[in-house]
């Protein structure tokens, strides 16, 4: 199409690894340059005159504001002597966090604790997360900015909520961890922690795990952990009986990790931390601790399971003999451990059987007791601690909202807590369990559902999938999901190599050398809906976020024929130069070095940017980004947007939504959510004929 808005092409020809590559869009990876910031906005424009022409953009818009802005609470948690649970009436556009001594107060209504719609005019300032000090005197809560990746760890008196007037401590991917003394806590420090004042989109520092003590100054704070590869993180977890802290290390994004454990000592009011006990070293498996009760450590793992198991780590005898002591609790089973929390005296595990949630309970020493019959799709919150009989889950499904239960200690009775009033419910939907064959014979299962009442025969399909980082994709809710049922469209759940809901050899058949088969498994999804009548090329919509966005432009440039529409969410697109910016080397684990000969072949193969072709028909996309995020830097989508927008030989319409002052997704204000699920409905629903 001629009328694009215009995109300089450069002359920038590099030869690599033997490769020439051309890369005419290098320029618009800088977001604060003048004819970026100019480019920016004349697509703006652009997309917002385009999408004012979908003659059902203001019913989706209602329909999401409708599904998004409704009542609606989180999993119940325990806070110091009491608890706590995020609620929000459907005005707000941050959720409000209350507390309460007793669960028969918070459901009641509580106190506010935290209100993150008072810290910012326009709603994009967001809750990272927060913890009590053991002693319950103190609160440390995490404030994200427009949706940046950088947090400020702020800190304020627990029952009053006034601030302590201590410094803020600047962060990142760092959980709130108090140790022992009730005063100090533990953060990630990286080189160059002055880029969470701006929009920086270069690559992160060195990093080191720091201990900040209030009342000292931050020239002040410790080093407890020195990383000696900026691939590395490391990520603190303390022992909910105060006595132990856990760092696991991880190179970037692989789920491999090293194990240590320190004992937690105060000695004059003021914590000290013991030597670690390098548990593991090195980095073969996966090790997630749950917790620790009377010097034994539980810990989920993959070494000589697939599936994952549980066992004890003997951390008093381990500390004794400077290595690892430990025995099996709960063996590997058919179903994948998703999840575990010691809730009481009884060891709990989400497992996901067929990418369906079951909860299991154990006793510490693994005798099962019983299995707990929790309704949804997935469990999107699991909830407990030692000595504390409360077993709180919450739940969804894709056509309702989050539901949180109480699980009776002794019985396993399961009760819903009246937490909010959710209001008129969703339409209705049903959902089956069917399987694709993949390129090399691999079965891909995949959920299809179709809300009750919808009249046989092709329909518009919105096919979602994600595919990466061992996370698994499960039915549950998401407003871009139940809006698109309830304008009556048919939708599929793809569970596609590279998740999480097969065990490790399923991720690792999806990742590196193996990252091909992800993109073969939604093909050959698509192809089976397409086979069984569910849809039609022209009538299927392809959906994904984040690495779900790399799988859309994989797809779609792989087989652009294929597909009615590519809807393309904060992807990760230009493959050859991801690990040069902000936290992007991290995912090397799943995409590989491409400054490896190898891993660039691999990429190259199937890098979305460059393998946009001249002279091709690609199916109507709308690219959608933030110009504030951080973590996958727009400059992936602006690049893939300006490629398309060249190449493009049909009349189908290229556009990209640009959001402003959002970052990646987490923390996006309510409104912001709602509108942007209407505009990638209304486009999706105008290619391919879904009418409402």
């Amino acid at each position: 199409m001629s009328n694009f808005p215009t995109t300089r092409r450069d002359d920038i020809v590099e030869t690599l690894h033997g490769y020439t590559i051309a890369d005419p869009y290098r320029w618009l990876e800088d977001p604060d340059r003048p004819d970026v910031v100019d480019w920016v906005e004349r697509q703006r424009e652009y997309t917002e005159r385009a999408l004012n022409r979908l003659p059902r953009r203001e019913w989706f818009r209602r329909v999401l504001r409708g599904i998004v802005l409704r009542p609606r609470a989180g999993v119940v948690r325990h806070l110091a002597d009491g608890f706590a649970v995020s609620r929000n009436d459907g005005t707000r556009d941050q959720d409000v966090w209350y507390s309460a001594d007793t669960l028969d107060e918070l459901v009641a209504g509580g106190r506010v604790l935290l209100d993150p719609n008072t810290w910012s005019g326009d709603g994009t300032s967001s809750l990272g997360g927060f913890a009590a000090s053991p002693d319950g005197v103190r609160l440390c809560y995490a404030v994200s900015e427009a949706g940046s990746d950088w947090q400020r760890f702020r800190f304020s008196n627990l029952i009053t909520s006034e601030a302590l007037g201590e410094p803020e401590v600047v962060t990142k991917f760092a959980p709130v961890v108090w140790l022992a003394d009730s005063l100090s806590i533990l953060y990630n420090a990286f080189d160059h922690a002055e880029r969470a004042e701006g929009t920086s989109t270069a690559a992160l520092g060195g990093g080191q795990l720091r201990l900040h003590t209030l009342g000292l100054a931050p020239s002040e704070d410790v080093t407890v952990v020195r990383l000696d590869d900026e691939r590395l993180m490391a990520w603190p977890q303390a022992s909910n009986d105060d006595r132990w802290l856990f760092v696991t290390i991880e190179r970037g994004t692989e789920s491999n990790c090293r194990l240590w454990a320190m004992r937690q000592e105060v000695v004059h009011g003021r914590v000290q931390i013991g030597k670690p006990i390098r548990l593991v070293d090195e980095a073969t498996h996966e090790w997630r601790v749950i917790d620790a009760v009377d010097d034994v450590a539980y810990v989920v793992t993959d070494l000589d399971a697939a599936r994952s198991r549980v066992v004890a780590i003997d951390l008093a005898a381990s500390e004794a003999q400077r290595t690892l002591v430990m025995r099996e609790i709960v063996p590997e089973g058919d179903a994948q451990i998703a999840d575990a929390v010691i809730a009481g005296e009884h060891l709990v595990l989400e497992t996901l059987e067929d990418a369906a949630p079951v909860l299991r309970r154990y006793r510490l020493d693994g005798t099962p007791v019983d299995v707990p019959d929790v309704p949804g799709g997935a469990v999107v919150g699991l909830s407990g601690r030692p000595g504390e009989p409360d077993l709180f889950v919450a739940t969804s499904s894709v056509t309702s909202p989050t539901t949180c239960y109480r699980v009776g200690p002794g019985s396993g009775e399961v009760d819903a807590l009246p937490l909010v009033d959710a209001g008129a419910p969703l339409p209705e939907a049903r959902t089956c369990r069917r399987r694709a064959t993949s390129a090399d014979g691999t079965e891909v299962p995949y959920f299809l559902i179709e809300p009750v009442g919808a009249p046989a025969g092709p329909r518009p399909t919105l096919l979602y999938g994600y595919g990466g980082f061992r996370i698994p994709v499960l039915a549950d809710f998401r407003p871009i999901f139940a809006g698109w049922l309830a304008a009556g469209g048919t939708l599929a759940i793809a569970n596609l190599r590279g998740g999480g809901e097969f065990g490790a050899h399923w991720y690792e058949d999806g990742k590196r050398a193996n990252k091909q088969h992800v993109f073969d498994d939604v093909i050959a999804v698509a192809e089976h809906l397409i086979r069984t009548g569910v849809t039609t090329s022209r009538q299927l919509a392809l959906h994904g976020r984040s690495n779900g966005g790399l799988l859309v432009g994989a797809a779609m440039t792989q087989r652009p024929e294929l597909f009615g529409v590519a809807l393309p969410m904060v992807g990760v697109l230009d493959l050859l130069r991801f690990h040069r910016f902000t936290i992007g080397s991290a995912w090397i684990s799943d995409y590989g070095d491409p400054d490896l000969p190898g891993d660039f072949a691999t990429a190259l193969a199937y890098s979305p940017l460059h393998n946009v072709h001249e002279h091709t028909a690609y199916p109507p996309t709308l690219i959608a980004t933030g110009d504030h995020d951080d973590r996958v830097v727009p400059l992936h989508s602006h690049k893939f947007t300006a490629a398309l927008q060249h190449a493009q030989a049909g009349d189908a319409p290229i556009l990209t939504r640009i959001e402003s002052a959002t970052g990646h997704g987490p923390g996006k204000p309510a409104t912001m959510v709602a509108d942007e699920a209407a505009d990638l409905l209304a486009f999706a629903a105008h290619h391919t004929g879904l009418s409402v």
